[in-house]
């Protein structure tokens, strides 16, 4: 028998008849079982708590979330290492590394389906308060929206449609929308997080979780295949993951489990050629939404940079032709004051 497992189920058992303290951290295990004691230790590969009568090292891989009380209430708050939460609607965590099956089923919950009159896309839930990231497309000149979320029960992903979903801001140039429904009573919905200074390189480990041609939560897999494709002004991720018709406004996640990009688009008839859009920009839409706050009475509202005119006179300018002598400024002599 496995030492560990000996040690984690002698542990589990005697659990409840050592009460530490009224306040005391819980670790939460993969299996669901529960450590409750006093974490000492918090590193990118293992969780060390104390249980009151020996020290338990725990690997990150076989860790769900962790809950520490709050000082300040004496209620616990969930948390994760390095969680940080900023005044713009997302939030940031030092997450391990673990393989894409455990990332699927910690952070799938947190990946909705967007539907309207004129189709269907992804997004993913930013805020706990029902604050939700999707691609412009998805919802252009669209206001009736439903949001369907699912939620694990039982062993089995229940899906909650929300009718009532409001469209906060709208970025038509970077292809990007903020989203916002209620969440339903006592249902706590899973927050992601983004990848705000974790850098992105080529040959790097990717996933994907969305809903293409209405295949509800599907995953895929594939690595960065370019870190910058520039592309109409922008610059883009390039993923060999894949990306179809259902897909937009997903989460592409890294290794970790957090989002780098916004999935928006992907060449039918190419395979291995599809495209992100950068956290980065998602994060300065979100420092700058209310500058693209949506109106109701204009579906398009955002900035939108717009072709400039064509000229009418295609002759070069006068000042431009041989001889010409170049004009004076306005308001201006022609002649030096030195």
């Amino acid at each position: 028998m496995n030492p560990r497992c000996t040690l984690i189920g002698l542990v589990l058992g005697l659990g409840a008849s050592l009460a530490l303290a009224e306040q005391h951290d819980r670790v939460i295990l993969e299996g669901g079982q529960t450590l409750e004691g006093h974490i000492l230790l918090q590193t990118s590969s293992r969780v060390v708590i104390d249980l009151g009568y020996t020290v338990l090292s725990v690997p990150r891989t076989e860790v769900r979330q962790i809950e520490r009380p709050d000082p300040k209430e004496g209620i616990a708050e969930t948390q994760v290492s390095g969680e940080r939460v900023t005044d713009d609607l997302y939030r940031v965590a030092d997450l391990p590394e673990r393989p894409v099956r455990q990332h699927s089923e910690r952070w799938g919950e947190g990946v909705v389906m967007v539907k309207s009159p004129g189709g269907l896309g992804s997004g993913f839930v930013i805020h706990p308060d029902g604050y939700l990231i999707t691609n412009f497309h998805v919802v252009e000149n669209e206001t009736q929206i439903t949001v369907s979320i699912f939620v694990k029960e039982a062993g089995a992903f229940r899906r909650h449609k929300i009718e009532e979903v409001r469209i906060v801001a709208v970025n038509p140039f970077l292809d990007l929308a903020l989203l916002k429904f209620d969440p339903p009573a006592g249902l706590e919905l899973t927050t992601l997080y983004l990848a705000e200074d974790r850098p992105v390189n080529e040959g790097d480990s990717v996933f994907a979780i969305g809903n293409p041609l209405g295949l509800e939560r599907t995953v895929s897999e594939g690595i960065v295949s370019e870190k910058n494709r520039a592309e109409q002004g922008l610059t883009y991720v390039q993923t060999t993951t894949q990306i179809n018709p259902g897909n937009s406004g997903g989460p592409l996640f890294n290794s970790r489990g957090e989002v780098i990009g916004v999935t928006n688009m992907g060449y039918l008839f190419a395979e291995g050629l599809n495209f992100a859009i950068p956290v980065r920009y998602v994060i300065d839409f979100l420092k700058n939404r209310d500058a693209y706050a949506y109106d109701q009475d204009n579906p398009n509202s955002g900035y939108q940079y717009l072709d400039p005119p064509e000229r009418q006179d295609l002759s070069p300018p006068t000042f431009l032709l041989p001889g010409a002598t170049p004009e004076a400024p306005a308001g201006r002599s022609g002649t030096s004051a030195s």
